[in-house]
């Protein structure tokens, strides 16, 4: 997974060098005891590694891991993806389930997959 930290805007201003802007993510993990966790985050790879490790991750997952990824979503910024989170936290479980199943079947067509 390359979902991590830093991605280059490739925008140029009269002699500044390129900005580094950090992507934000929504996700969703799936805990070893089937249960969902959902968070945000700007580096994916780190933050699966910290709820995983028992570490700096959520209290929630510390007692039901191992996680795995199983749903995200970018944005440009924090404030979308902080959004996006307490929207999905509104869902019920069998629409976060819908969410999931939609993202692996888009995996089988690139092509289709729409970027924010």
């Amino acid at each position: 997974m390359q979902m991590c930290c830093r991605e280059t805007t490739g925008h140029r201003t009269a002699g500044r060098k390129e900005k580094n802007r950090a992507m934000n993510y929504t996700y969703m993990l799936e805990c070893a005891d089937g249960s969902l966790y959902t968070g945000w985050t700007n580096c994916l790879e780190k933050r699966l590694q910290a709820h995983n490790g028992g570490r700096n991750g959520a209290k929630y997952t510390k007692a039901k891991g191992p996680v795995r990824l199983v749903y995200y979503e970018g944005y440009a910024t924090r404030e979308q993806a902080m959004r996006r989170e307490c929207a999905i936290k509104k869902l019920s479980r069998k629409e976060k389930l819908r969410l999931t199943d939609f993202q692996e079947n888009m995996e089988d067509y690139p092509e289709k997959k729409a970027s924010r």
